[in-house]
């Protein structure tokens, strides 16, 4: 099942912080979040409080947009229910959010939007809902429900995405390329100390591996939802790759002297995106990419290009 979050930023969401500073309070959003709608004397039973109190904490969360309600007829006049609204609250101190730059293109991939793969097992895909098809069965791959994945994860092999070449339809000149994705190792349960060189290839060129550190389990991921197990993969690590004409870069760091030229992107009307795990890697220790609805980052597979 789909989950809901708030997320709140301290210096925006004081109401929301301050409905959330009272242990009855939390005992109220808590209580709800596991019963289901209750009215105020249903919620006053059950946590021994009184109903006064209960009234005065409903309206709070209720102003706070941590809760909704509604009038029903009762046996004897009106009641208010009371409906959980969000399964987490986070937290988040943010930094100043950039714009998108006005000289960069973007297009976001949904994971299971891939054109072509080649996997062994462990393998699979799940959606924020389950899993879909059967899991370590590589022919799972082409379930017309991978449509819908928000992981998918393998221990060699490649999947592979065709991005449009939007910088064509504006006649704009490319001058660097960028992928951004959340990715991890991959290994039966999970382990912060699994290396994995993970290697990714555009329009054919192996742009450079990226060695993850590990499959990471410590803590549910912000998005990860909560049916799916603990001792699965939780989180990746957001990371991107650049290829302009200094170079491949991961995270501002070189991993390669391929360059931009090399790529020929003003050539095709599509940018090829492979992302795998080599037989005769070093570290074939599997991969996981996460997408929107699971791990830390709530988002897909994002390709930026910068033009000129």
């Amino acid at each position: 099942m789909s989950r809901n979050f708030l997320v709140v930023d301290p210096e925006e969401g004081m109401p929301i912080l301050k409905g959330l500073a009272s242990p009855a309070r939390v005992s109220v959003l808590k209580l709800l979040h596991k019963k289901g709608p209750l009215n105020v004397n249903e919620i006053a039973d059950i946590l021994k409080l009184p109903q006064s109190s209960v009234s005065t904490n409903v309206q709070m969360l209720e102003e706070a947009g941590l809760i909704r309600t509604e009038t029903q007829k009762a046996r004897k006049g009106n009641q208010k229910v009371c409906h959980s609204v969000y399964d987490e609250v986070l937290v988040v101190f943010k930094n100043e959010i950039k714009e998108t730059e006005p000289d960069a293109i973007e297009v976001s991939m949904p994971l299971g939007l891939y054109t072509s793969f080649e996997v062994t097992a462990p393998c699979g895909l799940c959606s924020v809902d389950g899993i879909i098809g059967l899991l370590d069965v590589p022919d799972t791959f082409l379930d017309p429900d991978r449509m819908k994945a928000a992981l998918i994860w393998f221990t060699r092999g490649y999947v592979e995405y065709q991005f449009p070449n939007n910088a064509r339809l504006t006649n704009t000149i490319i001058r660097e390329v960028e992928f951004v994705m959340e990715l991890s190792s991959e290994v039966p349960g999970t382990s912060a100390d699994w290396p994995s060189d993970i290697t990714l290839t555009v329009n054919g060129v192996d742009i450079g591996t990226w060695t993850s550190p590990g499959d990471f389990g410590d803590k549910r991921g912000v998005f990860t939802p909560d049916w799916w197990k603990l001792k699965g993969s939780q989180y990746g690590k957001l990371k991107s790759f650049r290829v302009n004409d200094d170079g491949a870069f991961v995270d501002g760091l070189r991993i390669s002297n391929v360059k931009l030229a090399d790529l020929k992107v003003e050539e095709h009307h599509s940018i090829r995106l492979r992302v795998g795990v080599r037989d005769n890697a070093r570290h074939p220790g599997g991969v996981n990419i996460f997408g929107r609805g699971f791990g830390n980052y709530d988002q897909d597979i994002l390709l930026r290009l910068k033009t000129r």
